[in-house]
Formats: C-alpha cells, sequence, structure tokens
C-alpha cells in the first residue's frame, strides 16, 4: 500500500492535481482523505486544501 498528498491554495488547484495523477495510475484506490485548514493573518483568510490518496500499486 502507498500514499500520495496533495497539499494546494485552492479547490480548483488541488482538483486538477488530483485528477491528474489519478489519469497516470491504473491502480487500486483504497481510500481519499480531504482536509480544509484555514488561517487568518490580518484581514486576509488563508486556505488550505489537501488530500492524502491510499493506494495499492500494481506495478510492485
Amino acid at each position: 500500500m502507498k500514499v500520495k498528498c496533495f497539499d494546494e491554495n485552492t479547490e480548483k488547484d488541488l482538483e486538477q492535481k488530483i485528477n491528474a495523477f489519478l489519469c497516470t495510475k491504473n491502480d487500486d484506490i483504497i481510500d481519499i482523505k480531504y482536509q480544509v485548514a484555514i488561517g487568518i493573518q490580518g484581514e486576509d483568510q488563508i486556505y488550505c486544501f489537501s488530500a492524502l490518496i491510499l493506494y495499492i500499486d500494481k506495478s510492485d
């Protein structure tokens, strides 16, 4: 079993990265964990969209 982590500033960027990764794989996806973190710096809100993909690498 392997994992792949993604961390992006926008949901759209995260979706694009995950979809690009999944297009290159012919493996069994076990689970995808998704998380959003929000921080405040002054008057700005900083978002962090992340995902962890658990999969079985068929090439091993």
